[in-house]
């Protein structure tokens, strides 16, 4: 094997799979990818919240008392909700520069923030800033390194991050949805 493709390929190990991408995409091709999964997940999530009646917001599976079950100390379903929206504000505002929201303190959200319809609101704005930061996201800056929680990322490997996080809250307010015989399907 010549000394170039070793090079190259060595490299490959060692550079993040976004950054590759946004490396040897067309132009435009990753960002259109990333909005439309944003768009995506978005959708999901919004109808789960909003799915959720505002008596059981503060459900946890705790409360199902299941014999042998590990639920002790969970977030309640408002808590998962606050704290999806926390974690996208911290994530979308790094790689816009917006200060993240007054009130947050840690990674739960506002302790002021407690009704449905007020956690809808956060969530939503979350979002927000979420499409916000892909209109900035283009393939010259992507691979900029900015600070993020005491390191740097690129912003790629950041709204990687970002995505996959709010999928993970996603599966867990499907499961809190499911266990009050409540259906997450966004069709319904």
């Amino acid at each position: 094997m010549n000394n170039k493709l070793l090079i190259v390929f060595a490299s490959l190990l060692i550079v993040p799979v976004p950054a590759l991408f946004f490396s040897f995409a067309p132009k435009g091709v990753e960002k259109e990818a990333i909005g439309r999964e944003l768009s995506r997940i978005e959708k999901l999530v919004l109808a789960a919240a909003d799915a959720m009646p505002e008596d059981r917001y503060y459900f946890t599976p705790e409360d199902l008392h299941i014999k042998g079950s590990l639920f002790t100390g969970v977030r309640t379903f408002a808590g998962q909700v606050k704290h999806l929206a926390t974690d996208n504000y911290d994530m979308w505002c790094a790689i816009t520069g917006d200060p993240i929201p007054a009130g947050i303190v840690d990674v739960n959200g506002p302790a002021e923030i407690k009704t449905k319809k007020d956690i809808m609101v956060y969530l939503q704005g979350s979002f927000a800033e979420g499409h916000k930061a892909m209109a900035l996201l283009n393939n010259t800056n992507a691979l900029d390194p900015i600070p993020f929680r005491g390191s740097n990322m690129a912003r790629a490997d950041l709204t990687y991050f970002a995505l996959t996080h709010s999928c993970d809250h996603y599966g867990q307010l499907v499961v809190y949805l499911r266990l009050c015989g409540i259906s997450p399907s966004p069709a319904r």
